[in-house]
């Protein structure tokens, strides 16, 4: 009798830790993941002409890009990053009209 009750707690534990391991995955573990691609997806569609923030918040203008580097023209000068600092695009959200008015003289 002693047996079967120490094999059923045992059972239990074991049960418990990997509801604990589901839990933990899908509300820790799969976000990050899904980040993660996201993140990697911007970093690849990256292109010439760009406005970009990076994490320290310099903004600029992608004049260059290479497998792991941009290039950012800023107001202070050109600066070489590497792709995984930049965070955000700007392109469509401050300088729509910018890049519009500039296709439009081009034009």
């Amino acid at each position: 009798m002693f047996f079967s009750l120490q094999q059923n707690s045992i059972a239990n534990t074991i049960l418990m830790f990997v509801l604990i391991f589901i839990i933990f995955y899908f509300f820790m573990i799969r976000p990050q993941i899904k980040r993660q691609k996201i993140e990697k997806k911007f970093q690849e569609d990256l292109k010439i002409g760009n406005y970009i923030v990076t994490n320290s918040g310099i903004h600029g203008k992608i004049i260059d890009i290479t497998d792991h580097f941009c290039i950012l023209e800023t107001i202070m000068g050109k600066v070489k990053l590497e792709k995984n600092t930049i965070s955000k695009e700007l392109t469509q959200l401050r300088y729509s009209s910018k890049v519009i008015n500039n296709n439009n003289q081009k034009s």
